[in-house]
């Protein structure tokens, strides 16, 4: 297990990462992203710079490393509200961060995928998350400005067809709209990171964006009946569906070296021990 050392940004660390490009994608589902229409490339988000940041709020202590499981409320009596399905350096990922991430919309199930299959890798994007946050954090990186934290909560909201429906799922979910906002925080520090460390040591040349035209972009666009645009017109949208591309994977070795060196424990599919029957109640 790696040492933590604490920095004075502490933003709820038992929770998930909700919003952006790099919510619940596990190292195998990163994509390439560029502007619309560009073969290869799907929509992305680029929030403005940032300088502020959300209240913070203090990480819980260390977990027991037993988790609990659910069980069924007509044999016992009575049921967890919660349990532990990871911990990722002595920190829990609880099955409610999992349903958040999917009660918001925020990952769906591919064709075909098995529920169980699915839930799986909506937990393994929340370990990546986890393990990428506890880095940032540890690193005391630059805090988030409201306005971008805003931006991407109005985003999740727009999933959902009215105000009252948005709301009553977060209530659902447990959640008020300021704790969304600390969990949005959270991505967008990575976030933070990613484009300013990672980012640096992506370089996309000339010779790659005619290597791309010549070989994706122009011959895409003729098999659809289209005429490929002069090169020069479309060379700075190439370049950034390129240097995307490239910070994906800088994304993914980085993620996969921090899982390599953390503790990450998964009991989501554990089998589960019937809760004990209560004796008395406190009144």
């Amino acid at each position: 297990m790696r040492p933590r050392h604490r920095v004075s940004v502490h933003l709820l660390a038992a929770a998930p990462l909700l919003a952006l490009g790099l919510a619940c994608a596990s190292t195998e589902d990163v994509s390439p992203t560029g502007p619309p229409g560009m073969p290869g490339a799907v929509p992305a988000d680029a929030p403005a710079d940032a300088s502020a940041e959300p209240p913070p709020v203090e990480p819980p202590p260390p977990v027991d490393p037993v988790p609990p499981g659910p069980v069924d409320p007509d044999r016992s009596g009575h049921a967890l509200r919660d349990r532990i399905v990871a911990v990722v350096d002595e920190e829990a990922i609880l099955l409610s961060d999992l349903e958040q991430v999917i009660g918001l919309g925020l990952a769906e199930p591919r064709e075909g995928e098995p529920e169980a299959s699915f839930r799986a890798r909506v937990l393994d994007g929340l370990i990546d998350q986890r393990v990428r946050f506890q880095e940032v954090d540890e690193l005391g990186f630059e805090r988030v400005a409201v306005e971008r934290i805003e931006a991407q909560v109005e985003q999740i909201e727009g999933r959902f067809p009215s105000r009252r429906a948005y709301l009553d799922r977060l209530d659902q979910l447990e959640l008020t709209e300021e704790l969304l906002r600390q969990l949005v925080a959270r991505q967008l520090m990575v976030l933070n990171y990613v484009e300013e460390r990672l980012g640096a040591r992506v370089f996309v040349g000339l010779d790659d964006i005619r290597a791309y035209y010549d070989g994706v972009l122009a011959p895409e666009m003729r098999a659809r009946g289209q005429t490929p645009p002069p090169l020069e017109e479309v060379r700075e949208d190439v370049r950034e569906v390129l240097k995307e591309q490239r910070l994906n994977l800088e994304i993914v070795r980085w993620t996969d070296e921090l899982r390599r060196e953390a503790d990450v424990r998964v009991f989501l599919d554990e089998p589960v021990d019937p809760l004990p029957p209560i004796v008395d109640v406190i009144r």
